[in-house]
C-alpha cells in the first residue's frame, strides 16, 4: 500500500488569496521563512534574497542580477540596472508579480510562491526580459542586447528585448523558447517548452506573431510570420501556424488548421487543458 500524503501538505493548484503586491511580498517572506527552518544549508540564500530586501522589487532585482551577472558584468553592477528597471518603471514590477500569480495557479506542482522565484526559470527568463526591455526603452540597446545574451545562455530562453509581453504571462521550464523582435503576446498567455514565435524569412519590419489573451501554446509550437492568434485558442503541441487563427479554435499539424472550438469564455491558458483531440 502506496505511502499517506502528509495531512498539512497543501493541495495542488491552490489559488492565491490575492494578486497585490504587498500580499505577494508578504506570503513570500513568510514562506522564506518556514523554509529557514526546514532547510538551515539554504538560509544565507533566502536571507540575502529575500528575507534582507525591503520590497519585492528589490527581491525580484536581486535574484535575477544573481544569476545573471558574470564576468562581463559583475553581480553588483547587474543589480543596480534591474532594480532600476523594477522601482522606476511601475508595470516592471507589477507584471512580475502577475507572473509569479500566474505559476502558483496554473502549474500543478507548483505550492508556494518561493518555488518559482527561487527556482524557476521561465519565470526568471521573463523577469529578465522585462529588464532587457526596459534598458531597450532607455535607449540602452547594448546593455539590453548583453542582458538577452545572458538569459539565453543562463536560461535557455530567447526573448529580444523589442518584443512587447503582457503580464500574467506563464513560461513554462522556458528551455527553448525563441522570441522575436516585433512579436507581441497579451496578458494571461501560457507558452510551453521549445515555443518559437519568429519571423518568415527575411522580411523586415513588422514581422513577428501577435498572440491574443488567454491563448495557450504547447510544446513545440512554431508560429511563424506577422500572423494573429485569436484570443483564447490553443496551438496544439508540435503544430506549425503560418495564417491566423480564430479566437476559441483549437489548431493542430503541419500546417496547422483548425480542429474544434473551444467555449465563449473559456481561457485554454488558464485552465492549461492540453488535450487536442483524439490522435493529436
Amino acid at each position: 500500500m502506496g505511502a499517506i500524503p502528509s495531512p498539512t501538505a497543501p493541495p495542488l493548484r491552490e489559488k492565491s488569496r490575492s494578486s497585490a503586491v504587498d500580499d505577494v511580498w508578504r506570503e513570500l517572506r513568510a514562506e522564506a521563512e518556514a523554509a529557514l527552518i526546514e532547510e538551515p544549508l539554504y538560509a544565507g540564500i533566502l536571507q540575502a534574497t529575500i528575507l534582507d530586501q525591503p520590497s519585492l522589487a528589490h527581491a525580484f532585482a536581486y535574484r535575477v542580477a544573481h544569476r545573471l551577472g558574470d564576468g562581463d558584468l559583475a553581480r553588483l553592477a547587474m543589480r543596480d540596472l534591474c532594480l532600476s528597471a523594477f522601482a522606476t518603471d511601475p508595470q516592471a514590477s507589477a507584471h512580475a508579480v502577475r507572473d509569479l500569480v500566474a505559476i502558483r495557479e496554473r502549474d500543478p506542482t507548483c505550492r508556494r510562491y518561493l518555488d518559482p522565484f527561487l527556482f524557476y526559470k521561465g519565470l526568471a527568463a521573463l523577469e529578465a526580459y522585462r529588464v532587457a526591455h526596459w534598458l531597450w526603452h532607455q535607449g540602452r540597446a547594448t546593455l539590453s542586447l548583453h542582458v538577452q545574451s545572458r538569459m539565453s545562455e543562463v536560461f535557455g530562453a530567447d526573448i529580444h528585448p523589442a518584443a512587447r509581453i503582457g503580464s500574467g504571462v506563464f513560461i513554462d521550464h522556458a528551455t527553448g523558447v525563441v522570441i522575436g523582435e516585433t512579436t507581441v503576446i497579451a496578458d494571461d498567455v501560457s507558452i510551453l517548452q521549445s515555443v518559437t514565435l519568429g519571423g518568415n524569412g527575411k522580411e523586415t519590419g513588422d514581422r513577428h506573431p501577435k498572440i491574443s489573451r488567454g491563448v495557450l501554446l504547447s510544446v513545440g509550437a512554431k508560429v511563424l510570420g506577422n500572423i494573429r492568434i485569436g484570443e483564447g485558442a490553443k496551438v496544439a503541441a508540435a503544430a506549425v501556424v503560418l495564417h491566423d487563427v480564430p479566437p476559441h479554435t483549437t489548431v493542430a499539424g503541419v500546417p496547422a488548421r483548425v480542429i474544434s472550438r473551444t467555449p465563449q469564455g473559456e481561457d485554454p491558458a488558464l485552465s492549461m487543458d492540453q488535450f487536442f483531440g483524439d490522435g493529436i
